[in-house]
């Protein structure tokens, strides 16, 4: 399994961001994915999680209704749009996946998964 992302870039508050990551070495519908968030000197997040099981896709309080995360299983790529950031947005972004979970173990203990991207950087400023 192979996780890369990209996308991450410098942005005022209020701007948007489309961040990618390409997969590779596994079928999709058979692992759940989820974007994590690590801002400096505090703990990594998870944001949003689509399920291997259902599909359902979950998002934090804290991003719901300013993200979407979606799939292109013709490209095997998944994405995470980012829309009205914010500065506290501010953090490395990865994604990860792991076929033996579910949304609700991937989003509140991560380091179940793992297979994980190198991360991507995102500064928003104001």
């Amino acid at each position: 399994v192979q996780l890369v992302e990209s996308g991450g870039a410098s942005v005022q508050a209020g701007g948007s961001l489309n961040l990618s990551c390409a997969a590779s070495g596994f079928t999709f519908d058979d692992y759940t994915i989820g974007w994590f968030r690590q801002a400096p000197g505090k703990e990594r997040e998870g944001i949003s999680c689509i399920d291997k099981h259902n599909r359902g896709t979950y998002y934090a309080d804290s991003v719901k209704g300013r993200f979407t995360f979606y799939s292109d299983i013709a490209k095997s790529t998944v994405y995470l749009q980012m829309n009205s950031l914010k500065p506290e947005d501010t953090a490395v972004y990865y994604c990860a996946a792991e076929a033996g979970v579910n949304c609700a173990v991937a989003i509140t203990a991560f380091q179940a998964l793992r297979s994980w991207g190198q991360g991507t950087q995102v500064t928003v400023s104001s």
